[in-house]
């Protein structure tokens, strides 16, 4: 798990904050518990909501850009509560990602989080929700790297990579 940083990471004349040339970012994995089983024997596997962004025409997790003068875990929240119209309250932090966004170096922190309130409508950046079991996340989302995020998850979780 990653280092926490307290101080918040500064933009400049409006851009997003960045490090040297990497854009920062933070998100999340929203999860709620997993629906009791049939036979009354405890519980489904979580479920993960997914967002559809059509402007990419991609499944992903929620996350975006630190706004200048922002922290990590503000973000994550602020982005989470504007991509899904949820708000949540973050838990433990999961894998750091690192990767090249349009030819730029980005990095992304995101947490396991869990939703408090609110409701998802339409929006701008995302047109769609989804809460989905492990194995159907998996398979929607776009990205290799976020499906690594859902393992991370369920490692945190106790209930292993599926």
């Amino acid at each position: 798990m990653g280092k926490l940083l307290t101080a918040p990471v500064r933009g400049t004349r409006g851009r997003p904050a960045r490090h040297g040339q990497t854009i920062l970012a933070a998100g999340a994995v929203l999860w709620v518990p997993g629906p009791p089983k049939k036979d009354g024997t405890g519980r489904k596997k979580p479920r993960i909501a997914l967002i559809h962004r059509p402007k990419y025409d991609d499944w992903s997790l929620p996350k975006g850009k630190l706004d200048p003068g922002e922290g990590w875990r503000a973000a994550a929240l602020r982005e989470v509560l504007e991509e899904t119209g949820l708000r949540c309250v973050l838990g433990v932090e999961l894998p750091t990602q690192h990767y090249l966004a349009q030819g730029r170096a980005k990095e992304v922190r995101y947490w396991a989080a869990v939703p408090t309130g609110g409701s998802f409508a339409p929006n701008r950046e995302v047109d769609r929700l989804k809460w989905l079991s492990p194995r159907k996340a998996k398979a929607r989302l776009t990205h290799e790297r976020d499906r690594e995020l859902v393992d991370a998850l369920l490692r945190v979780l106790g209930d292993g990579a599926s």
